[in-house]
């Protein structure tokens, strides 16, 4: 049976009785898509069945938030570099090209400013560089990186967290918005 799932508006949300029916593999590999973290898609797919969108959105941050730092490099390892599109047919390998529009519509020196700005940050930190690439251009991102080269380690860390939070609450829109086409709603 379907667990009910009702919207802002009272009505049964189709899109999240979707992710609330499926077993505890499919939903974790339908939320590995938006978070890479064993522990937070753990978390998640024990937290359902969600009532409402807003319980998901709400149960997602707060299980990242909680995630150890260990848990937010292995979240880290799954995304390209910013300028590097992902490859494969997975969900989050298109979400992540799509995402990184704005890096591949630039000029060569700013692509090339990037990529040296993306090694300062690996070589500074010792992981990727994350942003919430979604909207923002390439030379937005470039500042980002370069502005985020002067923070120490705790300061980054944070900054870290608030943007892989944006981009899961990003991807749970699209994790949502794809039960939404395959039940045909509109």
């Amino acid at each position: 049976m379907t667990a009910v799932a009702v919207n802002r508006t009272g009505r049964m949300d189709q899109r999240l009785a979707a992710l609330n029916a499926l077993d505890a593999d499919q939903a974790a590999t339908k939320l590995a898509a938006c978070c890479a973290s064993s522990r937070w898609v753990a978390a998640l797919t024990a937290a359902r069945p969600f009532g409402t969108v807003a319980d998901l959105y709400s149960s997602a941050a707060r299980e990242l938030a909680a995630l150890d730092w260990p848990d937010i490099l292995e979240a880290l390892a799954a995304h390209p570099r910013i300028g590097s599109p992902a490859t494969g047919t997975e969900p989050e390998a298109a979400w992540s090209r799509m995402e990184q529009a704005g890096a591949r519509e630039t000029g060569a020196s700013t692509a090339e400013a990037l990529a040296a700005a993306n090694a300062a940050y690996e070589a500074a930190f010792g992981f990727v560089f994350l942003i919430r690439a979604a909207g923002r251009s390439a030379q937005d991102m470039l500042a980002s990186a370069l502005d985020r080269l002067g923070h120490d380690e705790p300061t980054e860390r944070l900054v870290v967290r608030d943007e892989l939070a944006q981009i899961v609450r990003l991807r749970l829109d699209l994790l949502l918005d794809g039960f939404r086409q395959k039940a045909g709603e509109e």
